[in-house]
């Protein structure tokens, strides 16, 4: 298969409609068919602002996530239509990508 593979950037505490983003996304790609997702958090790092973002002991709610998907060109298509009805602004990758699978089993 041919498509995209795409990450979107945000973090632990951003929400839409009461759900963290990042689970947001993986539902919604879910809902469209989409095959599988990856959520990975990080220990730190810092956005377009320049201000730095982090998990500690104390306070997970800064933490950066990142959501990672391969995407048919359809998929992907109607994934960022989603989002974009949905008025959501995140920062994202989207490479060109071939997938599929190792064997037939």
């Amino acid at each position: 298969m041919e498509g995209y593979l795409v990450t979107f950037f945000t973090q632990e505490n951003r929400e839409h409609n009461k759900t963290s983003l990042a689970n947001w996304i993986i539902e919604e790609a879910k809902s469209l068919g989409v095959r599988g997702a990856t959520l990975f958090s990080g220990q730190e790092g810092f956005g377009h602002d320049g201000r730095f973002h982090s998990g500690n002991y104390f306070d997970l709610e800064d933490r950066p996530q990142q959501v990672v998907l391969a995407l048919t060109y359809d998929e992907c298509d109607r994934l960022f239509r989603n989002i974009k009805e949905n008025k959501l602004q995140m920062f994202y990758t989207k490479v060109r990508a071939e997938f599929g699978y190792t064997s037939e089993e």
